[in-house]
């Protein structure tokens, strides 16, 4: 299909001259920020999804609730020693708005996945609940902590979308770990997520049939919010910087096509984690779990497509990374039939 041109205008004239991009009218249109592309289909196969202190209630003894609620985790060394000389390691658990707290140190002698399911164990009886998933973003910890984690009955989700757990994270580097008499301020970056050997191509069932470059304000990304928690539209969600104006324009990416639900379906079984440009392929890349990269959709590098990118980058980078991704019929279509808010994960700097 070719692509039909929407406007001629770039992103920084749309932003500084459009009165009506920060207006708040009851139901908002996804305004278009550059030409709407075709997208060119590529057959290929594609991976399944993924594959002591805090608490502060205690629930009656083996009363343990599930909750259709996920959990983060992480479970690592800390650039601390013990007494004995030996690095430490830690078990953190919150929920996605860190409403609780867990932590709880462990002596390297004991970290394998009985101990860490003891622990998860504990941390459920005194909250009297049980998440459906854990997420977590270190690769290299995936074995024991998917081990541990079928012993306690969740499922495990490598996940980007552990922005709590990386803020929560560098908090804790400056209040707990650096003022620790143990504390090693030479010891080496921790272990994250890994690549997965570069951007795979998109199977046709996840591409629409064409995409532009949008935007909203704040305010209007927080209503299409409010239609995924109420489950009328799939999706999911982050907690978003309450500092942020609701006038702040936060940029997108709308995704076109007659399949639109399906669409929506399909992408609801990916652990969506960002998108990015890469200039050298002028492509798109969408990232999910925590090491798969795909060629979510393609632009032609021309001067004028070329900067529209570039400029998509620069707002998505004036709001800490902050961006979304649409799904629906057309760019008419009053309703979407999928909305994701996404951000560029920034691991935490232990």
């Amino acid at each position: 299909m070719s692509a039909s041109i929407t406007s001629p205008a770039v992103l920084s004239a749309r932003v500084a001259a459009s009165p009506n991009a920060r207006r708040a009218p009851t139901r908002r249109a996804l305004a278009p920020l550059a030409p709407r592309r075709s997208v060119t289909p590529i057959v290929a196969a594609i991976e399944g999804p993924g594959a002591g202190a805090g608490v502060a209630t205690r629930a009656a003894p083996g009363e343990v609730k599930d909750i259709a609620q996920d959990w983060q985790l992480d479970f690592c060394s800390r650039p601390m020693k013990d007494e004995r000389g030996k690095k430490m390691w830690e078990l953190l658990i919150c929920d996605e708005t860190r409403s609780f707290e867990h932590s709880e140190f462990f002596p390297n002698n004991r970290i394998n996945s009985v101990e860490l399911a003891k622990a998860i164990d504990r941390v459920f009886v005194a909250r009297g609940e049980r998440p459906r998933r854990f997420k977590f973003f270190r690769s290299q910890m995936q074995t024991i902590i998917t081990r541990a984690c079928g012993e306690v009955g969740v499922n495990p989700l490598p996940s980007r979308r552990c922005q709590t757990m990386s803020r929560w994270l560098d908090e804790r580097l400056e209040t707990v770990y650096k003022t620790h008499p143990g504390y090693d301020g030479s010891a080496a970056p921790n272990m994250g997520f890994e690549g997965g050997g570069g951007p795979r191509p998109l199977p046709d069932a996840l591409r629409g049939e064409s995409w532009a470059f949008v935007a909203l304000p704040l305010v209007g990304v927080k209503e299409e919010a409010e239609q995924v928690r109420a489950n009328r539209v799939f999706g999911d969600l982050l907690e978003i910087d309450p500092t942020l104006e609701d006038d702040a324009l936060i940029p997108g990416i709308a995704v076109y096509t007659r399949r639109a639900a399906a669409l929506a379906g399909w992408t609801k079984g990916l652990e969506l984690g960002g998108i990015s440009v890469d200039f050298d392929m002028g492509t798109l890349l969408l990232d999910t779990g925590v090491s798969d990269s795909w060629q979510y959709a393609r632009f032609r590098q021309t001067k004028e497509l070329t900067k529209e990118a570039r400029e998509w980058e620069e707002v998505k980078a004036a709001v800490n990374g902050l961006h979304f991704l649409a799904i629906q019929t057309d760019e008419d279509a009053e309703t979407t039939d999928g909305f994701w808010i996404l951000q560029d994960f920034t691991q935490a700097q232990i």
